[in-house]
């Protein structure tokens, strides 16, 4: 079967309807990963993912859960947009006119998607840590009032005044917008793309595995090579790949996390660089410490992928434009 050109904006639409939603859903697991991955073994402020989410809505109210989900909503189009598309025009030049890719072939194009993505990803993982995790800062300050101070990345004030020590309701919370200002002014554009490193090891390992394992995975759900791969089977193989990927790189997403992460309390590590995070995680906190917020992750993934590739087999933006839905993977 001849190849069919990719249709960008249809792809880049799919990406984005799919990010949009699939955040909208998990968000409140993702925050909770986030504050899991950050809390020390000295100074735990949460049990679990529900213990987290639960002290979450009692001191912050319901919408403290989706406390950065504005930076994701916003950048999550173009995130997702990039990964999917990047990985349908990678699989499409390696192909070379071939019917089937190899697992090499597959596992280039999603080395080749992952550092397309990072454009984006790192500085919205970026902003969005800082939000998440600011709720963990001021409850673990009401637990152990003796660390009354928090230590900062950057001596900022707009960033200070959002961590400040005292009762929760009397915090005032800074924006996106003024962190970003704020790190611009501070250091440049590369204040946004701390921890570049860090977000390459995780999303270049997560898409090399997760592309090559759905394509796998999705093919078992047609029942003969003309038939479409019906709807729900896209959607369990894109939970399947994602959780799988997910956990895989775990230990990544932590360093990661703790790297970007610019405000920390008194008695936290500061780290420079991914080796010198890693090594003081190992000697302080030992092996199971990468693997924090592992749960929280998969079931964030699973289900953000699973929608994705739903709205992307079904073609939402091929239907958009009035095109013919389009499965890559089918050809």
């Amino acid at each position: 079967m001849a190849q069919q050109p990719i249709s960008l904006p249809a792809k880049l639409i799919n990406g984005g309807v799919a990010g949009l939603v699939g955040v909208t859903c998990v968000f409140p697991i993702d925050l909770a990963k986030t504050r899991l991955q950050n809390q020390r073994g000295n100074q735990r402020v949460y049990k679990n993912m529900m213990d987290c989410l639960i002290k979450t809505v009692r001191s912050e109210g319901y919408f403290g859960m989706y406390r950065g989900a504005a930076v994701n909503l916003t950048l999550v189009t173009p995130e997702k947009a990039i990964k999917l598309a990047a990985n349908d025009f990678f699989r499409q030049q390696l192909s070379t006119g071939k019917l089937k890719l190899s697992v090499f072939q597959e596992m280039l194009a999603g080395c080749g998607a992952g550092m397309c993505q990072v454009i984006v990803t790192t500085p919205m993982e970026m902003l969005k840590i800082q939000l998440q995790d600011a709720g963990r800062l001021v409850a673990q300050q009401k637990k152990l009032p003796v660390l009354h101070t928090v230590k900062l990345g950057t001596a900022s004030p707009v960033l200070n005044c959002s961590y400040s020590a005292g009762p929760l309701s009397s915090t005032r919370k800074v924006s996106a917008i003024q962190i970003t200002q704020e790190l611009l002014r501070t250091k440049g554009i590369q204040g946004l793309y701390k921890g570049l490193g860090a977000t390459l090891l995780r999303d270049i390992p997560f898409s090399v595995v997760y592309f090559p394992l759905f394509a796998h995975i999705n093919k078992l759900g047609k029942t003969s090579e003309e038939d479409e791969v019906p709807f729900y089977w896209s959607f369990i193989s894109g939970c399947v790949a994602g959780c799988t990927a997910a956990v895989a790189v775990s230990p990544c997403d932590v360093v990661k996390t703790r790297l970007q992460s610019l405000n920390k309390s008194a008695n936290e590590d500061t780290y420079n660089g991914v080796a010198d995070c890693i090594r003081k995680i190992m000697r302080k906190e030992g092996p199971a410490a990468f693997l924090k917020g592992a749960g929280c992750r998969a079931l964030v993934i699973a289900p953000l992928f699973g929608i994705a590739q739903v709205v992307y087999f079904i073609g939402v933006g091929e239907f958009l434009l009035g095109q013919t839905p389009f499965n890559l993977y089918s050809v």
